[in-house]
């Protein structure tokens, strides 16, 4: 990926067209862009991506909101708002939250769910009757941070015992509530994956009567049942069973 956005890079500067700004040096999340990390080139064409700004000094103090490589344009949509600060305030999404749970090294995807990754998010805890029960109660959950962090090393996974998660005032309460009822699993999913997790969830008995043990069940039944079935009149001499064939 590196490689192929370069050469688009080294392409890109050979032509004369709409100034448009990219990045030089990679860019991380949270942090003010500098003007090292930004250049000025002649994008190709007419194709230029919507939004793209044309202007260094647009982007030179501003907070990025995403982690950028170089070689890729620079949208507003991958900048906060003038005037941010930066930190985590800076990078939450308009309209979204964000709330810190506690996790461990065996829900927190062994380290794996690091900032920028999606999750899904289950409760496990006991229901009304006292039954244990798992489900999902949060699909494609964005992760903003690990412990303290908002940055993400790919090839390092790091346990953490804390993650901060971006979620819509609603997704909050619903989260608040999961976490006092039971405790919380992260699952790890593909980022292109935008799929709505819509399941009623698992419950011991499913876990104890899966489908095969049901059908086993059933079979022995059957058979015992066939095996009780009349066979004529028969004669019994101590231990001894003998059908009576009747006239």
């Amino acid at each position: 990926m590196a490689a192929f956005t370069a050469a688009r890079w080294v392409n890109i500067s050979r032509h004369t067209g709409p100034k448009v700004v990219i990045v030089a040096q990679p860019i991380v999340l949270g942090k003010a862009i500098t003007t090292e990390q930004i250049k000025t080139v002649n994008w190709p064409g007419a194709d230029i991506p919507q939004g793209a700004v044309s202007k260094a000094t647009e982007v030179v103090g501003r907070i990025a909101r995403v982690s950028m490589i170089p070689g890729e344009p620079v949208l507003p949509g991958k900048l906060a708002p003038k005037g941010a600060t930066g930190g985590l305030a800076s990078i939450i999404s308009d309209g979204k939250r964000a709330i810190t749970v506690k996790v461990n090294e065996v829900i927190a995807v062994a380290g794996f769910a690091l900032p920028g990754s999606f999750v899904d998010i289950l409760v496990s805890g006991k229901d009304a009757n006292r039954q244990p029960f798992s489900r999902t109660v949060l699909s494609r959950v964005k992760v903003l941070a690990v412990a303290q962090e908002t940055t993400a090393e790919p090839d390092k996974p790091k346990v953490v015992n804390a993650v901060t998660l971006e979620l819509t005032p609603h997704e909050s309460e619903k989260l608040d509530l999961a976490r006092s009822i039971g405790a919380l699993s992260l699952v790890l999913r593909n980022e292109l994956d935008t799929w709505e997790v819509n399941s009623a969830g698992v419950r011991l008995s499913d876990l104890m009567y899966s489908q095969s043990t049901r059908a086993t069940s059933s079979s022995t039944a059957a058979h015992a049942s066939a095996s009780r079935q009349y066979r004529g009149p028969e004669e019994i001499r101590g231990t001894s069973r003998h059908s009576v064939a009747t006239p």
